[in-house]
């Protein structure tokens, strides 16, 4: 398994001189596996760049999987190349709601004034699927979704190969309902989802003191993503959905606090996520 950042900011993309080492695109992570499937999380701005690179690549089938709908996470899907391709075939998974399809939410993006191309019209054959209760399977792939603790229907997911397992929860404020340490993980959200994975991506936004200003707001500060990391047991923890407002001067202090918070906890140090990082599994 081999995960891609294509974009890992938090929000709203953040082009400029202070976030070159990092990236301003909003959330994207590719997953590609030994068989050839691939699987995309987000398609935040930085899908964008991904489109071009597997038009490269000649790929025609995708699975694209939604964690919600706010703005950050769907917003470059108009803009993915695939999407334009006549001969693609684009399954996208994404948390249910007791309102409108999935199908229904996301049109909503691609009708005037905000686009001129109605969703309908794509030439890409496009498929919804509402993200299943329990596990299910895209090629040799196994994957999990759960509903978290974020504003609006939001979920995260696990993806399991026989050799690797890998966590994905870009939006995420465990420590809504309480302190994460000390706890059992049956009352803490999103811990079966990462439970015992190689790699885990998670909202690390904040640090302590933002964080304590923004409380409800739906993400965690660096503390709290690190606290979580050590109740589930996973390996790598990737510090991910930066604060438009972080500098990579300011990122670097935030992942400088990571470390020294789970200094002592063995495994690997946290990282921050980077557009181009790439991460092996296992």
């Amino acid at each position: 398994m081999r995960v891609t950042i294509w974009g890992c900011r938090g929000s709203v993309p953040t082009p400029g001189p202070e976030t070159i080492t990092y990236g301003g695109n909003t959330s994207c992570v590719e997953v590609s596996l030994d068989d050839g499937t691939i699987l995309v999380l987000d398609a935040g701005t930085g899908i964008r760049a991904l489109g071009f690179d597997l038009l490269d690549r000649g790929m025609r089938k995708i699975h694209l999987c939604l964690t919600h709908l706010h703005l950050a996470h769907h917003e470059g899907l108009r803009f993915f190349a695939q999407l334009w391709d006549e001969r693609v075939e684009l399954d996208i998974w994404g948390p249910p709601s007791q309102e409108l399809s999935l199908g229904e939410r996301i049109a909503r993006a691609f009708s005037p004034p905000l686009f001129p191309v109605d969703l309908r019209d794509v030439p890409a054959v496009v498929t919804f699927h509402d993200v299943p209760r329990g596990p299910w399977t895209i090629d040799r792939a196994s994957l999990s979704a759960q509903f978290v603790v974020h504003p609006g229907p939001t979920v995260g997911y696990r993806i399991e190969t026989k050799s690797s397992s890998f966590a994905y929860i870009p939006d995420h404020e465990p420590a809504l309902a309480g302190a994460i340490a000390g706890r059992s993980t049956d009352w803490v959200s999103g811990a079966s989802l990462a439970s015992g994975v190689d790699a885990l991506i998670h909202d690390a936004q904040y640090f302590e003191d933002e964080y304590e200003e923004r409380i409800g707001w739906g993400h965690s500060s660096v503390a709290d993503a690190v606290a979580f990391t050590r109740a589930v047991g996973a390996g790598r923890l990737v510090l991910f959905h930066h604060e438009p407002r972080h500098s990579d001067v300011l990122l670097e202090q935030l992942e400088d606090r990571a470390r020294e918070l789970a200094r002592g906890n063995g495994g690997h140090s946290p990282t921050l996520a980077r557009e181009g990082m790439v991460v092996e599994l296992p």
